[in-house]
């Protein structure tokens, strides 16, 4: 995996700062073309949306970091951005940017459904490139080893990091081959990105519905994939705190639908 593409002085780039780039650019453009196709808001009002949105993003996933392994000082380290602090984040800056530019709020949230997991998808691949939130060990032909890792994927580090047991014999240095988990995410991603399109297209939904539809597909992936990542806060048997998080998503978004409609009609 590679850590650092380029340096100038002491400020380095790594891959996943470049694709966190490329994740808001490939929102920005989304957003701004489902505002255009709604009639509800326009370039400038992508660029601001997506701007403190990734702003906040970014610090709130910084914040649920540090605050989920007890250590402030992660604040200030460049490791360690939580998706659903970037998310609870994120929102609260959505809502008030949009509210702040006068755009309806339903409406925007439908135009920015398609844009959010096609930046996840965007995102995690920047999470492969440098070897972070990778899976357990597999013997699947997929399976890989991120030799130099954040961190990398050794025997050593997944017992005292993760937790997976590990045959004894194994010694601590040898390195293991997991699930590319943030390659499940992206190809998951990609897919519900592709149908929110198609929908976005086809189907008449009332305002927030394509939303909703979308937050509870994105909600259902992660908590899938959960089950197969090297996690250290499995706090709940063999569930971790994101996974009950997306069952709350679920849960609230599900009972929402249900209650308003989202009334899907052929367009």
């Amino acid at each position: 995996m590679i850590q650092e593409l380029f340096s100038i002085g002491s400020f380095s780039v790594s891959p996943f700062g470049v694709m966190l780039v490329l994740a808001l650019l490939a929102s920005y453009f989304q957003l701004r073309n489902g505002l255009v196709r709604l009639g509800i808001g326009d370039e400038e009002d992508a660029s601001t949306i997506v701007f403190f949105c990734g702003l906040f993003g970014i610090l709130g996933g910084k914040l649920y970091y540090a605050v989920l392994i007890g250590d402030l000082t992660m604040l200030y380290n460049r490791a360690g951005i939580v998706w659903y602090g970037s998310l609870i984040a994120g929102a609260v800056a959505f809502i008030l940017t949009v509210r702040s530019r006068k755009i309806p709020l339903a409406g925007a949230f439908d135009a920015a459904a398609p844009a959010l997991p096609l930046g996840y998808a965007v995102g995690r691949m920047g999470c492969f490139l440098v070897g972070d939130d990778y899976g357990v060990p597999t013997d699947l032909p997929w399976g890989v080893v991120f030799e130099n890792g954040l961190p990398p994927t050794t025997a050593g580090i997944l017992r005292r990091h993760f937790g997976v047991e590990l045959d004894a014999g194994v010694p601590d240095s040898a390195l293991i081959a997991v699930h590319p988990t943030q390659l499940y995410t992206v190809a998951a991603s990609l897919v519900i990105f592709a149908l929110a399109l198609r929908l976005s297209k086809i189907v008449k939904f009332k305002p927030g519905g394509l939303f909703m539809l979308v937050m509870i597909a994105m909600s259902i992936e992660r908590f899938m994939v959960e089950f197969v990542r090297a996690k250290d806060d499995r706090f709940f048997g063999t569930f971790t705190l994101a996974q009950l998080i997306s069952v709350g998503i679920i849960l609230l978004v599900g009972a929402l639908a249900v209650r308003h409609g989202i009334r899907a009609e052929e367009a």
